[in-house]
Formats: C-alpha cells, structure tokens, sequence
C-alpha cells in the first residue's frame, strides 16, 4: 500500500527497470538501453501532453541529463520513473518558458470533492488511453489534471510519487486525476460513471 492507505501502482517491468538502472550505474549501456525503453513511452506520452510536437525533442534533452546524473539516483525501478518524470517536467518547463508559453492553472479545491467509486469511472476511461485520440483529450484538460492524469496513468506513478514530481500535496494530485478522468469519460462515452458521496480529503490522500 501507498501511503494514505492507497495501494502501489507498480507496472509490470518495475522489477526488470530496477536490476536494469542498478547495472547501468555500473556502467552497463546495453541494460541502459533496457531502462530506456521500458520508460520512454510513458515518458513521451507525459511529455506529449505538456508540450505537444515538441515532445521528441524534450524527450532527447531530458534522457540526456538522465544519464548525467544516473549515478546520483537511488530507488528501485518505481522510483525511477517518478525520477525521470520530474526531469522530464523540468526540461518541458523550460521549454515552454523559451518559447514565452505559460501552461494553464487551475484552482484545486481540496474538500468535499467527489471521489469515484472502487472501479467504474478510473478503470474503464483508463482502458482507452492508449490511444491517441485520448492522449489528445487529456492535453486539453486543464493543466493540473491533465499532468495528474498523465502522471498515474501513462507513466503509471501512485498519488504520492506523482504529487512529489509536481511539487503538490497528494490530496490535491488525486483529486486532479480523479476530475480529469470524470471528464475524460464523459467525452470518451464511458458508463457508469456516478458521483458518489462528497468524501473529505485531508492532505494525507
């Protein structure tokens, strides 16, 4: 379990990333190689949704500094792609701040907000974004859902490790996925999405 009682959103290859990153900071290029293409796609996908076109490009000059400071990380194969997501952030941040672009801010509201229910609304909008169309909805939410979202579904972070890579409480970044992902559903069609009883959330979540 996560903290706030939320369980671990942990993907499959986290256990091959973590002995691949553990190799390349010992000097292994072919098990660098590995890490890269087990996260790139999450990665790009993330950037994707920040920068649009220009997401290759961030891409290539977040991977650069990524092998810079390979041998400054420690974690496991979870923790680094909460490590290279906020990279990646920080290069596509910069990127927008040359080009004179300010990305969108909403105000996050962190109480008596709906929470969905154990499955429908997350689960079943999550099952179509794999597609591009999707990916391109999720650009045009606002700015802290769109990255929230990004964050626990396309690079597949829990709420804390997302909340730490966008410098906000965990509360607040849940709540940001679970809006982005109501509305993600309502666009894509999706049923059974309820609202159910306004639930509290502390900073905790």
């Amino acid at each position: 379990m996560g903290q706030g009682g939320e369980p671990r959103r942990a993907r499959p290859y986290d256990a091959e990333l973590g002995v691949a990153v553990a190799r390349a900071q010992e000097g292994d290029e072919a098990a660098f190689a590995v890490a890269y293409r087990i996260v790139q796609p999450g990665l790009l996908g993330y950037l994707r949704g920040i920068v649009g076109d220009d997401a290759e490009d961030v891409a290539s000059d977040a991977w650069l500094e990524i092998a810079r400071d390979l041998g400054r990380f420690r974690g496991d194969g979870e923790g680094f792609r909460g490590w290279t997501a906020t990279i990646a952030r920080h290069r596509a941040l910069d990127h927008l701040r040359r080009l004179r672009v300010r990305p969108r801010g909403t105000t996050i509201e962190q109480d008596a907000l709906d929470l969905p229910g154990g499955h429908s609304t997350h689960d079943e909008a999550l099952e179509t974004l794999s597609t591009a169309y999707a990916l391109e909805l999720v650009a045009g939410l606002p700015r802290d859902q769109a990255e929230a979202v990004l964050l626990r579904v396309v690079v597949g972070l829990d709420g804390p490790a997302a909340a730490r890579v966008l410098g906000k409480r965990p509360g607040a970044v849940r709540t940001s996925a679970h809006r982005g992902l109501r509305r993600l559903a309502r666009q894509l069609g999706v049923t059974g999405v309820t609202d159910e009883g306004p639930r509290t959330l502390g900073d905790s979540g």
